[in-house]
């Protein structure tokens, strides 16, 4: 995170912004509470999606006004960012040349506001001129927060994997699909029917076993860094996010099953489910 006094970029106008945070838009990292994929993200922003991607810089202008700066300098964006994720400061100040679009408003909800200047409003219409961005309703179980519970368990797999018993899983025979080894951890509040949604399973892996024959749009399946020599998949569809490591087992979350985290077991197909995945996958540069 970024927020001091010093730390302002040319908005386009007189006012200056003061930068709190900035993100990637990129098609192998982008806020995912916005799409399923890249292309989904981008029209959120209404942004053409370019194959390099952009950096998103939110802040305030001298009223308190929120304003997303939207840069095409990837580079200097995941620089800024890096140096933040390790507790150095950076200012960012992208040069005029790379500013694509100055919107109006957040597309992502910031706990943040820069000191000095009234609390974050979104700025006037006679400013704006178009619709002021705002982030996606996240109150209740839908896409949005379907999407950042599959975020989270990317970014802490070791606490959910340990959650899991390998043994709770259904035992796949010589001819088992990696669809039969799929149950539920029966984490929904109140349920207590050890149920095996087998066919919600079955439905996103065939899905998933389709974007390698048939690649989806881009950002749909992404590969990132994990320990050793695994990587960490995630691949999101129609109603469904899938989080899985090439080593061990995958984690499916459905629009239908509300708050529900449900592991597949590897089984015999899943393993070579996840290289073809990774193969195809789009990474971070």
């Amino acid at each position: 995170m970024a927020g001091t006094d010093d730390e302002a970029v040319a908005t386009g106008d007189d006012d200056a912004l003061y930068v709190l945070t900035a993100v990637l838009l990129t098609p192998a990292q982008f806020p995912s509470v916005l799409g399923d994929d890249y292309p989904e993200a981008c029209s959120a922003l209404g942004l053409v999606p370019v194959t390099d991607g952009y950096g998103l810089v939110l802040g305030q202008d001298g009223d308190g006004a929120r304003w997303t700066v939207v840069v095409d300098d990837v580079s200097l964006v995941a620089v800024a960012i890096a140096s933040w994720d390790c507790g150095m400061e950076y200012d960012l100040s992208p040069d005029e040349r790379t500013m694509v679009a100055a919107l109006p408003g957040w597309p992502l909800a910031l706990a943040v506001a820069a000191p000095g200047v009234p609390a974050p409003h979104d700025p006037p219409p006679e400013i704006a001129e178009q619709a002021p961005l705002s982030p996606p309703d996240t109150s209740g179980w839908g896409p949005a927060q379907r999407r950042l519970g599959a975020d989270e368990i990317a970014l802490q797999w070791a606490a959910w994997r340990e959650q899991i018993n390998d043994e709770e899983f259904v035992d796949p025979d010589a001819e088992a699909s990696s669809e039969d080894a799929a149950r539920s951890d029966g984490s929904d509040e109140g349920d207590d029917t050890g149920s095996l949604p087998r066919g919600s399973v079955r439905r996103v892996l065939a899905e998933v076993r389709a974007y390698v024959d048939t690649p989806p749009p881009l950002g749909r399946v992404r590969s990132s860094f994990a320990p050793g020599d695994a990587r960490t998949l995630r691949a999101d569809g129609p109603g469904w996010s899938m989080v899985a490591r090439t080593d061990d087992i995958a984690f499916v979350l459905l629009d239908e099953k509300p708050g529900e985290i449900l592991p597949v077991g590897r089984g015999p197909e899943l393993p070579g489910l996840l290289e073809a995945l990774d193969k195809m996958a789009v990474r971070p540069s």
